[in-house]
């Protein structure tokens, strides 16, 4: 019970400091003026749905308390979300809100636990709760990154296509990301950020290396030596296109061979574990209990 006393009470002062913080931390006169010459009078026509505005009241709180606070964005932070397809900064919000709640809600949860090591529920839970957005974000990095390397084949290869057909690089790579944009929508996302990036006057060269960093993918990094050095040679890029994407190809044929063979290794464990104690149990089963019967035949 007093853990959960002390608890209660760290909610409560939370709770009084953020009814106290905007008093504390009221904006200057002019940043004031800034926010009154920024903001916009003009009412939103569109309908909003139910599920909208508490996200949005949700975001906004969250959004207000990391202001209040004096957190400022990271940087590195918005990198991981954009690895992860996360481009908004909504989601910056939303990712530091899980992580300020989670763990609060984790020690709330450790101590209405009927157990009678408390202390130790409460340490266990409140570390999870912080480490869970933080395993979630690296989850879904993962996963968006083998989604986009399974698709780089396929892309290439309509690129190779768009380019023997007579269009340039750029307008392949349009016409690839619109082909692309219902199968395989994360390559498709990247594109297009390409594109824009290209358009706002960025190099070409430029645009595929911020590609490459932001995905983290060696095949991308792969692809920006291929453009560097088809740009300083002269070499015609429909020729390089099909060489990469041949090379791109083996590489996938190939780790799905090592994954292949990699399973014999891995189905020993539950073969040793799960399959062979059921088998010797059909198998022995009867003989023992017969060699049982018979020596007790004896001993009679």
């Amino acid at each position: 019970m007093t853990i959960f006393y002390i608890v209660l009470g760290v909610i409560v002062f939370c709770v009084v400091a953020l009814l106290l913080t905007p008093n504390l931390f009221r904006p200057s006169v002019e940043a004031q003026r800034i926010f009154d010459v920024v903001k916009s009078e003009r009412p939103d026509q569109r309908p909003i749905r139910g599920q909208e505005q508490v996200r949005t009241k949700l975001l906004g709180a969250a959004t207000g308390l990391r202001m209040r606070l004096g957190l400022a964005d990271n940087p590195r932070l918005r990198a991981r979300m954009t690895s992860a397809g996360l481009n908004a900064k909504l989601y910056t919000d939303l990712f530091f809100a899980a992580q300020l709640l989670a763990p609060l809600a984790g020690v709330v949860a450790a101590t209405l636990m009927p157990t009678s090591n408390t202390v130790m529920c409460v340490v266990a839970f409140g570390i999870a709760g912080y480490m869970a957005p933080d395993f979630w974000l690296n989850w879904k990095t993962t996963r968006r990154r083998k989604r986009i390397r399974r698709s780089i084949p396929d892309a290439l290869d309509l690129m190779v296509i768009c380019v023997d057909a007579g269009l340039g690089l750029d307008q392949a790579l349009l016409r690839v990301g619109e082909e692309l944009a219902f199968s395989h929508p994360d390559i498709h996302d990247e594109f297009v950020q390409v594109n824009r990036e290209q358009r706002a006057g960025r190099p070409r060269l430029e645009a595929w290396q911020n590609l490459a960093d932001r995905t983290e993918i060696e095949e991308f990094h792969q692809f920006v030596g291929m453009l560097t050095q088809t740009d300083r040679f002269g070499t015609p890029i429909a020729k390089a296109l099909q060489r990469f994407s041949e090379d791109i190809r083996t590489k996938r044929r190939q780790r799905a061979e090592e994954a292949a063979s990699k399973t014999k290794i891995k189905i020993i464990f539950p073969l040793v574990l799960c399959i062979f104690p059921c088998i010797f149990i059909v198998l022995l089963a009867p003989a023992v209990l017969n060699i049982m019967a018979g020596l007790k035949g004896m001993g009679q």
